[in-house]
């Protein structure tokens, strides 16, 4: 089991970056891969990026590819999610988790952390 903690999360301003840190507790992080989800006032949640077990596999949403870089760090058991030129349309509760194989769906994930707001002003 693995319990998951979500930072980072502010206000900005369109076109500013922000950087979001997921931190896992238990000595078995390596063997989950990792996802960034968010979810919008009304919107089901959707995926944001995802991770291997090792890092070295990743996979992203059309509409934050080339903005989003998602990361982790295994020796600190924590992944991150750098996010730059941000949007109005980024504005959401973002969320991390993690499942045994990488995957697109939120049901596919066994552990959610309780979201971190952000929140992107125009």
């Amino acid at each position: 089991q693995v319990q998951l903690e979500e930072s980072g999360g502010g206000l900005v301003q369109t076109g500013d970056s922000l950087r979001l840190s997921c931190a896992a507790s238990g000595r078995t992080f390596s063997s989950y891969a990792m996802g960034w989800f968010r979810q919008a006032p009304g919107q089901e949640r959707e995926f944001v990026a995802g991770i291997s077990r090792s890092g070295s596999s990743t996979d992203y949403a059309d509409s934050v590819k080339a903005r989003f870089t998602i990361s982790r760090d295994n020796a600190e058991n924590t992944v991150y999610l750098q996010m730059t030129s941000l949007n109005a349309e980024d504005t959401a509760v973002y969320y991390c988790a993690a499942g045994r194989n990488p995957a697109l769906h939120p049901y596919e994930y066994s552990y959610w952390g309780q979201g971190t707001q952000v929140t992107v002003s125009s």
